[in-house]
């Protein structure tokens, strides 16, 4: 983990070094952090799933092309945003890049502020799944700290069930039911039924990236 990768940082696959070379400088030109490779296998060598930002990444190379690059990072649960670029894109290609989770595909020449604008939304969007990623493991983190019972009662309270209706159901005194509910309430942190509810169903609620939501 390195050791400022809170900071958004540019990754950049191209096998042809004046473009990377160009783009590094562009790039660095607005105050962005950059990395470029010569090859898929040496961004994969070094990419940290914990650091937020975008991948520019070049259709055809050689050894590891830039599809098979986004296939393999599917394969491992990441979805970091992916901007293609390419000197000899053709309509399959970006069809296959779109259906694949990209978020843009420029053909080489493309209009430089055209690309900064999509690099600043590629990040945006990054740090925004990362928040919310963040706020559903926090939630998840809370519910694995109850006990089965209180799951089940917690279960129980979200579909709108009484404490004497619960109760009922678990085969327990409206007493102990009451007990459940204040230690749930305590360890979710919550203020109120509602807000209990409302935490529960938001960390269910796919996300944006659902192939990354899985709460580890």
């Amino acid at each position: 983990m390195g050791a400022n990768n809170s900071t958004p940082l540019v990754y950049l696959v191209d096998d042809e070094f004046s473009i990377r070379d160009s783009l590094t400088l562009l790039i660095e030109s607005t105050g962005q952090r950059i990395r470029s490779f010569e090859s898929a296998e040496a961004f994969l060598n070094s990419y940290d799933p914990e650091q937020p930002g975008c991948l520019l990444l070049d259709v055809r190379m050689p050894a590891m092309t830039g599809h098979e690059l986004q296939n393999e990072l599917l394969k491992r649960d990441i979805n970091i945003p992916i901007i293609f670029i390419s000197g000899h894109a053709d309509i399959a290609d970006s069809a296959k890049a779109f259906r694949a989770g990209a978020v843009d595909f420029l053909e080489k020449p493309f209009d430089t502020a055209v690309l900064l604008d999509r690099i600043n939304e590629a990040i945006k969007k990054d740090l925004a799944f990362r928040e919310e990623f963040a706020k559903k493991r926090r939630i998840q983190d809370r519910i694995n700290h109850l006990t089965p019972r209180e799951r089940e009662v917690l279960g129980l309270i979200v579909k709108s069930h009484s404490n004497k209706e619960s109760a009922k159901i678990l085969n327990i005194s409206n007493r102990t039911v009451d007990v459940h509910r204040a230690s749930i309430m305590e360890k979710m942190q919550a203020e109120n039924v509602a807000e209990l509810i409302t935490m529960v169903m938001y960390c269910e609620t796919p996300s944006s990236r659902s192939k990354e939501e899985k709460f580890r």
